[in-house]
């Protein structure tokens, strides 16, 4: 029997099992696949997180990001606008970053159940049985969702998001390229947009959000990019001068930005699997690392207050939203003003006239640090 049961290693999992096991809990982390590994994520991470991060104990200067202090936004024809970054932020890629994570929390006593999937949760008697993949089950006190974007697991739960089909797909490279390593780039194009930042060893973080629709129409990801990202001359120049370090690139379907709910089956969801922001607002990475610090402090006040579970769950629903609901809604809109050629045009027109607008969109979607 365990405290704590994590169920994903990304993000939020990893800083969740880091906290916990810091404060003296048992804590065992299942997660599907085995660090190192690369993730579709666009892995700039603003500097709000940084107090919390060394307050865990985690140092980062080995790893060398970048920093990064600019923003630039091009529409789909390629007019542009330039702003600064209040707090900054700073360039790692998932592949790094998590497994740093996952060696400090193992070196802590985190136990570790690699290429492992939880195939359903079951609660009764005030506890929880997580039943794994090979056959066996885990017991725990508290569970943690943890585990991204979209999994079986959601199917099994019956979230009301997963029934419904997402159009969205991501999809990620590592590029060598000539290009300021303090700026983070967002390129519009035709029912997409693509970032592209520099992450540790000289390498950049080049990844887009595009439609299924896109990639039917064409057949191939390569014909699809030629079809329809190279219309933005910035991204038809990275096509055509950056050195593409994978032989594939990472491919992730069925994004969805729906609404989801933080607590399922009385399980604490935290990361993507209780909400994602649009990836073109920037901040999904340190939204993972905040939300994994919220589910910390009321996993830990349950075990220290007499264990009342319909508290636990009423205070960390109403952290959650009070912390990360506005922001989600603000991104949907804003995504809405992006992909249309039309409207991008207009986004980026109106916002370069307007640099207070840019610096309120910038706050409305960041958080302070924390």
């Amino acid at each position: 029997m365990k405290d704590v049961i994590v169920i994903g290693g990304g993000l939020a999992g990893l800083v969740s099992a880091l906290g916990l096991v810091q404060q003296g809990l048992t804590v065992t982390l299942i997660e599907k696949k085995a660090y190192p590994f690369h993730k579709v994520c666009g892995e700039y991470i603003s500097n709000e997180v940084l107090p919390y991060l060394n307050s865990l104990g985690v140092d980062l200067t080995p790893l060398q990001p970048s920093r990064i202090s600019r923003f630039l936004l091009s529409s789909p024809s390629g007019n542009t606008l330039e702003a600064g970054l209040d707090l900054g932020g700073f360039g790692i890629s998932r592949y790094t970053l998590d497994n740093y994570l996952y060696e400090l929390a193992k070196a802590q006593g985190v136990e570790f159940r690699l290429q492992c999937t939880a195939q359903d949760v079951i609660f009764a008697d005030d506890k929880f049985e997580v039943k794994l993949a090979d056959g066996t089950a885990i017991s725990a006190a508290v569970v943690l969702g943890a585990y991204g974007k979209r999994a079986n697991l959601d199917r099994k739960l019956n979230r009301s998001f997963f029934s419904a089909r997402s159009p969205y797909i991501g999809v990620k490279y590592h590029i060598r390229y000539n290009f300021p390593k303090d700026l983070i780039a967002l390129h519009n194009f035709k029912d997409g947009y693509a970032g592209m930042s520099a992450v540790e060893d000289g390498r950049y973080c080049f990844c887009y959000l595009t439609t299924r629709q896109n990639l039917r129409q064409y057949g191939s990801i390569p014909a699809m990019e030629q079809a329809i990202l190279y219309q933005n001359p910035y991204l038809r120049q990275v096509f055509a001068e950056a050195e593409f370090l994978y032989e594939q690139p990472e491919v992730i379907n069925e994004i969805s930005f729906a609404t989801k709910t933080s607590i399922e089956n009385h399980m604490l969801m935290c990361g993507d699997a209780a909400g994602m922001i649009t990836p073109l607002c920037g901040n999904g990475m340190a939204m993972a690392i905040h939300s994994g610090k919220i589910v910390t402090e009321h996993t830990l006040a349950y075990f220290k207050n007499g264990r009342n579970r319909p508290q636990l769950e009423q205070n960390y629903s109403l952290a959650w939203e009070k912390q990360f609901n506005n922001r989600l809604k603000l991104g949907r809109t804003v995504q809405h003003l992006f992909g249309s050629l039309i409207l991008s045009e207009l986004a980026v027109g109106t916002l370069k006239r307007i640099p207070a607008a840019v610096r309120l969109l910038m706050h409305q979607t960041h958080g302070q640090p924390f």
